[in-house]
């Protein structure tokens, strides 16, 4: 009787790579993909939704691959990390200029209207001007629909102050980013403008 049991996997040739699990972050590189995809008009809208959820649900790197083979060729499933703002070159000054407005232009009173502005003027010629209006756009829209119901409850009366609280702090931490030429993503934010 030999000392050791052979384990059942020992002598088995490897598992092809279409049939290893998918982590979150495979995932996450597919729904990059597919929003970059969308973004440059190489996908609908339908389409997109299509894909995410199929990226969402994958099991396997084969549930990946058909998602990826038409925008990409004979590439693997998960290429490398397209690039942030591919619609051109990295932004100036003046556009990181523009999207730290987008941020900062709402401590001076401008609630909505300073990222709506920016969205309207640097927003239609610099998709990184958009992109950082859009989030604070998004946010400030949460926070005055938030604050309009929360008036009304009595958990309001507790947890209004620390929104607004938010409301100001954060929007120091987007301008910072975009003048940086970061990304930033406010939390707990319904993204109703795309």
């Amino acid at each position: 009787m030999p000392a050791t049991a052979t384990p059942p996997w020992q002598g088995r040739p490897p598992l092809p790579h279409h049939h290893l699990r998918v982590t979150h972050q495979d995932r996450d590189q597919v729904v990059e993909h597919v929003k970059a995809a969308f973004a440059e008009g190489r996908l609908d809208k339908d389409e997109m939704d299509q894909r995410l959820h199929q990226a969402m649900t994958a099991r396997t790197h084969a549930d990946l691959a058909p998602i990826m083979t038409d925008l990409y060729g004979s590439r693997p499933a998960t290429p490398a990390p397209p690039q942030p703002y591919a619609a051109g070159p990295a932004p100036d000054g003046g556009e990181r200029f523009g999207a730290g407005a987008a941020h900062l232009l709402t401590l001076c009173g401008l609630f909505v209207a300073g990222p709506l502005i920016m969205l309207l003027t640097g927003g239609r010629t610099s998709p990184y001007i958009r992109k950082h209006a859009v989030e604070s756009l998004n946010f400030h829209l949460t926070v005055l629909g938030a604050s309009l119901l929360l008036m009304v409850t009595v958990v309001g009366v507790i947890v209004l102050p620390f929104l607004w609280v938010l409301a100001y702090i954060l929007p120091i931490a987007g301008g910072a980013a975009a003048l940086a030429d970061g990304e930033f993503r406010y939390p707990l934010t319904v993204r109703l403008i795309k």
